[in-house]
């Protein structure tokens, strides 16, 4: 293992619809810039073609800030870390072919990330108000497009013990938002109103999934068949009852997710429990996992809301990681859409 007294790595983040940048010194942030997309919300969700356009537009400027931020010169970094994977090909294909042409630029190592593992191991960025967890941990990795329990054995040692048949999560929750009429995106406007409702004026039937997996895609028909049912009914439903439906709605979401985690540290024997991803925002989960700690007895570890979603200083904690033991890729190393947490 390595450790310079001073590495600065680049970390480059474009799997989806933010570009971002990001500086790490010895796992600290110095810098942590996004460009967001907002081009999409009329669209009600992300176009792939547009994405992978803004990102061209972006990726300069991002990377420019991000090091003007950080106080640092271009000259300064020992290595350009990048998303490999998962994400939408042309979002990822901008990010590596500039992280590619940046490392060979300056000489220095290029290190593919895996975006899911950025989004465990930025419990690991360096900051004296946040504990970081020990090993072996549980973290529960929520977003739209993941829903999966991980368990995490050190930084490159990860097994998915549990995770969705069909939707996640995220997906869930915009479903949801879309049904009752909100804006992309909706995930968090339900939050929102969630916490002025009732969570327990509607009862949805929970899925009924063997083991550790998920499924959300029945909880959507049923609020899309509850829904119409009421409207019919009352065509004013929706809007005479948003809050009590989001909380309803957010509830059940909730109960789904901690029913399976609380499963996963019974099997596990493991009672340090971690949550990652843009979901892991969300203020309810967040409310009932530290309601754990007391109440299982449980060590809970929640990231801070700018490393949620999707950022560079993620990408550039596990390059720092992998930088210091000497784990490399290649200009040959290519994006890939499809990643599993489990792999580089």
């Amino acid at each position: 293992m390595i450790k310079n007294k001073s590495t600065y790595i680049l970390g480059i983040e474009s799997s989806c619809d933010d570009t971002s940048a990001s500086v790490i010194c010895n796992g600290k942030i110095l810098s942590n810039v996004v460009a967001n997309q907002e081009i999409h919300a009329k669209y009600g969700g992300v176009v792939p073609e547009l994405a992978s356009r803004a990102h061209q537009q972006n990726i300069v400027p991002v990377i420019q800030q991000a090091i003007q931020q950080a106080n640092i010169d271009k000259k300064d970094l020992n290595a350009i870390a990048f998303t490999r994977g998962p994400g939408l090909m042309g979002s990822l294909l901008v990010g590596t072919s500039f992280a590619k042409s940046l490392s060979l630029a300056l000489n220095i190592p290029l290190i593919a990330v895996n975006h899911m593992q950025g989004h465990v191991l930025a419990h690991f960025i360096e900051d004296e108000n946040q504990q970081k967890p020990p090993f072996p941990f549980l973290c529960l990795t929520i977003s739209g497009g993941h829903t999966q329990i991980v368990k995490i054995s050190d930084y490159f040692t990860m097994e998915v013990l549990g995770e969705t048949l069909d939707d996640a999560v995220g997906e869930a929750y915009d479903k949801s938002a879309k049904i009752l009429g909100l804006p992309y995106p909706g995930g968090p406007l339900v939050d929102k109103y969630a916490r002025l409702g009732n969570p327990k004026a509607y009862k949805f039937t929970k899925p009924k999934v063997d083991g550790l997996n998920f499924s959300f895609s029945g909880l959507k028909t049923a609020i899309l068949y509850f829904l119409q049912k009421q409207v019919k009914e009352n065509p004013v439903f929706i809007e005479e009852n948003l809050n009590d439906i989001c909380a309803s709605i957010q509830h059940t979401i909730v109960e789904i997710l901690f029913d399976k985690i609380k499963l996963a540290v019974k099997e596990t024997g493991i009672k340090h429990v971690a949550i990652a991803g843009g979901v892991s925002a969300n203020s309810e989960i967040r409310k009932v996992l530290k309601e754990t700690e007391s109440k299982y007895g449980w060590t809970t570890y929640i990231p801070k809301f700018e490393f949620t979603t999707d950022n560079a200083a993620m990408i550039a904690i596990v390059g720092y990681l992998k930088f210091i033991n000497n784990k490399y890729d290649t200009n040959k190393t290519s994006a890939t859409a499809r990643l599993k947490v489990n792999e580089s």
